[in-house]
């Protein structure tokens, strides 16, 4: 059965979806910002059969979230390495951490926390203009798309 492909859709998350929605996506995403880069560190820790990761890999560095560079010359081999797309990717990771702590991990079992510190982190979504929280009630969408021409047929033919 083949994906539906959300690419052209005018919604940004369908097509963020389309570019990362595959559940191993994710966790090769979430690896790579904690410093992964090589084949058999994302094999090791995700326990993705080797075809599969393969084309995962492969996906990932086609939408430009990771680039591959090369790491060793015989044989050669490659490191997979965040993008500044894929780093841009980080927030929606940590809101997912954040959600998925609060709401899935029993009794407080994960949290996210401060390198230096080890204070924990309380993730919020703020608006970079304002520098004010975003709250769901104030948001609306709104979609900027031009509208379709429609074509006449010329009558003089």
């Amino acid at each position: 059965m083949r994906r539906t492909r959300l690419s052209d859709v005018p919604c940004p998350i369908a097509r963020g979806l389309d570019e990362v929605g595959e559940w191993w996506s994710l966790l090769i995403l979430r690896d790579a910002m904690l410093g992964l880069t090589r084949f058999d560190e994302f094999q090791r820790s995700i326990g993705l059969a080797s075809n599969m990761l393969t084309r995962r890999l492969q996906a990932l560095v086609e939408a430009g979230l990771l680039e591959k560079r090369p790491y060793q010359d015989r044989p050669l081999r490659h490191g997979y390495h965040l993008t500044g797309k894929g780093r841009d990717f980080l927030p929606v990771l940590i809101a997912m951490a954040d959600w998925g702590g609060r709401w899935l991990a029993s009794g407080g079992a994960f949290r996210i926390v401060d390198r230096d510190t080890g204070r924990p982190v309380e993730p919020v979504l703020i608006d970079r203009t304002t520098g004010e929280a975003i709250r769901p009630e104030r948001l609306r969408p709104e979609f900027t798309i031009p509208a379709k021409t429609t074509w006449a047929k010329d009558e003089t033919e």
